[in-house]
């Protein structure tokens, strides 16, 4: 009676290692405490073996997920004033837009996107910076701004060329890709 006993309980506990219900099929294999122990050790070790697939799975995503966010949030045309004008634009070792603008500016506010796609876009390659007229005239007089938007693509410390109103993406790219 007691063999009987023991016997179902090793068939209970193999028939959950195998995930199996208690079928008759389970009477093939050997009911013994070191088979059973095997069948555990090798369940263990897949269960292992998913859990660092799946570990290294979630790693790879959140690293995506990551390098998708820097992408997105690393590089935007940064502000630019009188002060500031020489030092990084005209001194810069890399071709630098310059856009002017004003906030109360419609069409200053319709471009300004365009020009942070470019300066993620050309990062490493060019800079962006964006110079309020209103707060810093003095460049903005110096070189006879008179409409804004205004996009300045400027090269060794020299103006390379100008383009006037909100145009599209494509026509600030076409000017850009000559001075690079």
């Amino acid at each position: 009676m007691e063999e009987n006993v023991q016997r179902a309980t090793l068939r209970a506990v193999l028939a959950a290692l195998l995930q199996v219900e208690d079928r008759p099929c389970l009477d093939h294999y050997q009911l013994t405490p070191a088979a059973i122990a095997a069948v555990a050790q090798h369940r263990a070790a897949e269960a292992c073996a998913r859990a660092r697939d799946e570990a290294a799975a979630a790693a790879h995503r959140a690293a995506k997920q990551l390098t998708e966010a820097q992408a997105k949030a690393s590089v935007t045309a940064g502000p630019v004033t009188d002060d500031t004008f020489k030092e990084l634009v005209l001194d810069s070792s890399v071709p630098v837009m310059v856009d002017f603008w004003a906030p109360w500016c419609g069409p200053c506010r319709m471009i300004a996107p365009l020009i942070d796609e470019l300066a993620s876009e050309y990062s490493g390659k060019m800079v962006c910076f964006k110079l309020n007229t209103d707060e810093s005239p003095g460049v903005a007089t110096e070189y006879g701004i008179r409409s804004i938007p205004t996009v300045m693509i400027f090269k060794g410390g020299k103006k390379m060329e100008t383009i006037i109103g909100a145009v599209p993406k494509a026509s600030l790219v076409q000017s850009l890709e000559k001075y690079l």
